[in-house]
């Protein structure tokens, strides 16, 4: 698996082209079983790979958090909202709240999250990829092929199966 994560960018890097043409297809076609293959994918992916063995997505990528995730994290920690976005994120270039650091401030030394039964909306669905209408976020998941090993790996795997 270390050798996966160490080696993802330059994997990712050299099928880019591949992913990204079969991913605009996808788009394009829209097979009808896409969502149920999809799920197949994701599931049977997620049985072979174990995210505490990575944790990439935490050590290098920040989720947005939206004012819903803000309000349920500082209930966590007993502290009033702002006071929660004043110690752990700033608004971004398109207005949306990120963390100030990297790696995630919630990452514990085993990979687990300090805060995952409260986490943010956006890492509880990461990588994404066993969302409806999955072929709408085509360019996040070429994104996230270079951070995740389960993102890659499914993306690999539909271009095997998955006839376009």
């Amino acid at each position: 698996m270390e050798d996966l994560i160490n080696n993802l960018p330059k994997l990712a890097k050299e099928k880019h082209k591949v992913h990204q043409k079969f991913l605009k297809k996808l788009r394009q076609k829209k097979p009808k079983s896409l969502d149920r293959d999809m799920q197949v994918l994701h599931d049977e992916t997620f049985e072979e790979i174990n995210c505490l063995s990575c944790a990439n997505c935490c050590k290098t990528i920040g989720p947005l958090f939206t004012n819903k995730d803000i309000q349920r994290i500082a209930k966590r920690f007993k502290i009033k909202s702002t006071t929660f976005v004043d110690n752990y994120l700033y608004l971004d270039e398109d207005n949306d709240y990120v963390l100030k650091q990297l790696p995630c401030p919630f990452l514990d030394d085993d990979n687990r999250c300090l805060i995952y039964d409260v986490r943010p909306k956006a890492c509880a669905e990461f990588p994404h990829t066993d969302r409806k209408k999955f072929y709408q976020i085509n360019y996040l998941t070429l994104k996230n092929t270079a951070v995740c090993p389960a993102a890659f790996s499914i993306v690999e795997k539909m271009l095997e199966r998955i006839n376009l």
